[in-house]
């Protein structure tokens, strides 16, 4: 029988396989679980792991959304970016499109996080102050499946926006086709 999803995930318990049975304890709040402590931080916390880019590029994209015909939102956006510019100045920052651009169905500014702790205060930030705009959160991981990391990887904040994402493989293809010297068309 064939697996109904497009893609295959590994089990979440890879290199835990030999762990030590759980405690059914509960918390003094009576409703959560006590979780055994080793006093070693998950490697998550300093760098992205599971495959997920600590690179030039960074370890995840944010791109956040705007209706370029209202000017309420245009001023939004366009305050936001500004905002994140000041109170984030490690983030990178790149500018506000006024239109869609790419694969991207609406007008947007994006931002590029580099570290598990720029991830930890930007997200929770944003999800406060993202005011009527809509935010696509998506890693960029070491496979270069950028179409996964744009769907199935990828989680939004806000409403989710149509990504037209036939747009994106053919630019892939394109960009892989011109690394490869080979025509587009494949002759």
């Amino acid at each position: 029988m064939s697996d109904p999803f497009w893609y295959t995930f590994p089990s979440p318990l890879e290199g835990y396989e030999d762990h030590a049975p759980l405690p059914d304890e509960l918390n003094e709040d009576g409703k959560s679980y006590q979780n055994p402590q080793t006093g070693v931080l998950s490697p998550s916390y300093e760098k992205f792991t599971s495959g997920i880019s600590n690179g030039r590029r960074g370890g995840f994209d944010v791109h956040i959304y705007y209706h370029h015909s209202s000017e309420s939102q245009k001023e939004y956006a366009k305050a936001l970016w500004e905002r994140i510019r000041l109170e984030f100045p490690e983030l990178r920052i790149y500018r506000v499109w006024d239109k869609p651009i790419g694969p991207h169905t609406m007008a947007m500014f994006e931002v590029n996080i580099f570290t598990p702790a720029q991830f930890g205060a930007f997200i929770p930030w944003l999800v406060v102050n993202r005011g009527p705009l809509s935010a696509l959160v998506h890693p960029n991981h070491d496979d270069g499946d950028a179409l996964r990391d744009h769907s199935q990887r990828a989680t939004w904040l806000g409403e989710r926006v149509p990504v037209d994402l036939g747009l994106l493989k053919k630019f892939l293809e394109k960009r892989t086709n011109e690394a490869a010297n080979v025509p587009a068309n494949g002759n």
